[in-house]
């Protein structure tokens, strides 16, 4: 990528006007191939693209040159903005539907001429009748020819209609040539609204994009917009509104519906201090709500963007239909004019039937059923995932979900609750309960782990609050836990190996037979006992590891923790393989480890995004879990599950072959069906009007079928279970 655009911050900007999907695959191999934009992905589905603002212009050009009348505008959320956009959009929809109308009357009157009316007068009607027809719905198509034909642009749709169309007309086949110009036109009309629907399917799903807020104003309640409300101010949400913005409660409790966010349709409850999402449904009682983010750093914002912008992230498939393409149309085109001259010149076959043939196979040499289909089949893959709950940031990465064939997980917060308690306190000779409870929670109160969190929160509740002892000095011990000097006295607290790295003897009745974590104390150089804290394994977690290895996957589990707390937790969830006593750098030696063992495919890692980034970077598909809300789970991960539940993955794997499924059933169905015409063409037994079918119909039955993606249902799926 030149130096240029790879430093300068590009904008989003809109695509206004009509192209089809080939031209749009044709624009995006130009601007990246042109000096200062670099490389560029085009969202045919969204009509958005991203580029530099320096080489608007720039663009601007090229695209028009390759097809006239589309516009880049900037991306505006203003609803008045979008208002407008869909009011032109509507009026054009309804000025191509009149002409199409218009055009059927006509050639409908035509074919009667020619069926009832068999003298001059009547073929002189006939002809005026059909060419008017041919006109009105192909004047566009003709115009859009030679433009682009000085332009260098000649192997396009509108260049093969236009050449098959004038040649048929030329060999007096006129209806044939008004037929396909009409069908072409109706096809283009209903793949247009098609792929309508599919964007719609996406304004949709972003629906719950908040158009109010109501801003606590002084004694006052106002209705402002959602992104005029700044950090720290104040909101309310009745009961049946949208929550606008990320917050925290301050005042009130309800139940709120995550399902727009999470696919989750269960209510959850919340309460004073906790976190609410925009986007979320209150559903019962009144809330306030102190802003935490501004609407464009929001977590519904931060979705809606992932969502609409993941299909520049390509699969291989659609890469490899994108470049079949290009070479497709020649071929196609020259094979045609192969079959014209050759017979006709060398062998003296009829010089109009053999023209014929040619012009029938121009007609379905246009690629736009695959061009269209297959990244609609992935825009809708993702569409599909995040209304149950999965973010998915690219159809490579949907793509690669099917390949899957290792799946790491992490313990902690992944297969198990993630919340500790205390669970036993064992204390050496010379100490009380209490003293060493309260010498782990003084060493660990600067520490946010979630084990030295559960450690306060007991210390607390024995001593109803008391203070802790302050501390001299404090140290963690990356992965081994923390040394701190307390009144004077060197305190060691966390795993056996920070205490037997000290010379610190431990009794060898300590046993790692009994489940849970264990948390060692050392005070001068004394042994002073352990604790023991627990975990509880998540509900689905053994049944999505059951499935996955059903499924003949392998299932691994890395953990720091002991090989006893290791080993309880994988015979209870039934995990393949684990490894324990990990440090953070051994997660990410075992990773590249399974990742080299390309007989096993793809590897896939679980964790929590926040933790594990090294790891998740490191995977052939990084899945955060419980994303909701987190930005550093949504930056580091390629797949967000929206809810703490492994079993999403199920879910998500689902997804990605019921999508790669009607992905392939178009390549073959488009492929085959046109292969399959051309072959009948070439001996005479296809006509023009079976070729448009095998062009325009082909393609609309392939856009119908990808479509199919977006009415995903996990419960009527039983593809895993078999």
């Amino acid at each position: 990528m030149p130096e240029q655009a790879s430093l300068e911050e590009r904008v989003k900007y809109r695509i206004e006007g009509e192209f089809c999907a080939n031209c749009s695959a044709k624009m995006e191999r130009v601007l990246s191939a042109t000096e200062g934009i670099g490389e560029t992905k085009i969202n045919f589905a969204a009509k958005t693209v991203f580029l530099p603002p320096s080489r608007v212009a720039q663009a601007q050009a090229i695209m028009e040159k390759i097809e006239a009348g589309v516009k880049l505008v900037p991306i505006q959320m203003k609803k008045e903005t979008a208002a407008s956009d869909n009011a032109s959009a509507a009026k054009e929809m309804k000025q191509r539907l009149i002409r199409v109308v218009s055009a059927c009357l006509l050639f409908v009157v035509g074919l009667g001429f020619e069926a009832y009316w068999k003298n001059s007068s009547g073929r002189v009607l006939e002809d005026f009748v059909l060419l008017t027809a041919y006109f009105i719905v192909g004047f566009k198509v003709l115009a859009k020819a030679i433009r682009n034909i000085s332009h260098g642009q000649i192997f396009d749709e509108n260049f093969l209609m236009a050449l098959a169309t004038v040649g048929a007309i030329a060999i007096r086949a006129l209806p044939e040539a008004v037929a396909v110009m009409l069908f072409y036109s109706v096809g283009e009309f209903l793949e247009e609204q098609a792929v309508n629907r599919s964007r719609h399917s996406i304004q949709a799903l972003l629906n719950f994009r908040p158009e109010y807020a109501n801003l606590i104003y002084q004694l006052d309640v106002i209705k402002a917009d959602p992104e005029e409300i700044q950090v720290g101010q104040l909101i309310l949400a009745r009961p049946g509104e949208k929550i606008p913005l990320d917050g925290q409660i301050v005042h009130g409790s309800s139940y709120v519906d995550t399902s727009a966010l999470t696919g989750e349709s269960v209510p959850r409850k919340v309460e004073v201090g906790d976190t609410v999402l925009a986007g979320m449904i209150n559903t019962t009682g009144v809330l306030r709500i102190r802003v935490t983010k501004v609407f464009a750093e929001s977590s519904v914002q931060k979705i809606l963007d992932l969502v609409e912008n993941a299909s520049t992230h390509k699969a291989s498939t659609e890469k490899f239909i994108t470049a079949f393409a290009r070479y497709y149309t020649p071929a196609v085109v020259a094979a045609a004019l192969g079959i014209f001259l050759v017979p006709s010149l060398l062998f003296g076959g009829n010089f109009q039937e053999w023209l014929y043939r040619a012009l029938t196979i121009l007609v379905i040499s246009c690629p736009c059923a695959l061009v269209i289909s297959v990244p609609l089949g992935y825009f809708g893959g993702i569409g599909g995932a995040s209304r149950h709950g999965v973010l998915i940031k690219g159809a490579n990465y949907l793509e690669a979900l099917t390949d899957i064939r290792t799946v790491v997980f992490d313990k902690t917060g992944t297969l198990t609750e993630g919340i500790f308690q205390v669970a036993d306190i064992n204390p050496a000779q010379g100490f009380t309960q209490t003293e060493l409870l309260e010498i782990a929670a003084s060493a660990e109160t600067h520490s946010s782990h979630p084990i030295a969190v559960s450690i306060r929160e007991k210390y607390g509740k024995e001593t109803n609050g008391n203070n802790l002892t302050d501390i001299l000095s404090y140290e963690e011990v990356s992965g081994k836990g923390i040394q701190a000097q307390l009144n004077g006295k060197t305190v060691l607290v966390g795993k056996a190996e920070l205490l037997e790295h000290a010379g610190i003897p431990m009794p060898r009745l300590m046993s790692h037979k009994d489940p849970g974590t264990k948390v060692y104390i050392s005070v001068d150089g004394d042994y002073a006992g352990y604790l023991t804290i627990s975990d509880r394994v998540k509900a689905d977690s053994r049944e999505t590891i059951l499935r996955l290895n059903q499924m003949g996957m392998r299932t691994v589990m890395l953990t720091g923790d002991n090989s006893g707390v290791a080993g309880a937790v994988a015979e209870e969830i039934a995990v393949s393989e684990y490894h324990s006593n990990l440090m953070p750098e051994d997660k990410v030696f075992w990773l590249k480890s399974l990742s080299q063992d390309t007989k096993r495919g793809k590897v896939a890692f679980m964790g929590d995004g926040i933790n594990d980034a090294p790891v998740l970077t490191l995977a052939d598909v990084g899945i955060a879990m419980g994303g909701l809300g987190s930005d550093a789970a949504i930056e580091a991960a390629d797949v967000v599950f929206m809810e703490d539940r492994p079993s999403k993955l199920l879910e998500a794997i689902d997804i990605a072959r019921y999508t790669k499924k009607i992905i392939w059933q178009n390549i073959g169905f488009a492929l085959g069906i046109k292969m399959l015409v051309i072959l009948l063409a070439v001996f005479g037994l296809a006509n023009m009007w079976i070729a448009i079918f095998a062009d325009e119909g082909v393609a609309l039955l392939a856009i119908m079928n990808a479509m199919r993606v977006r009415r995903y249902n996990h419960l009527k799926r039983t593809s895993l279970r078999n």
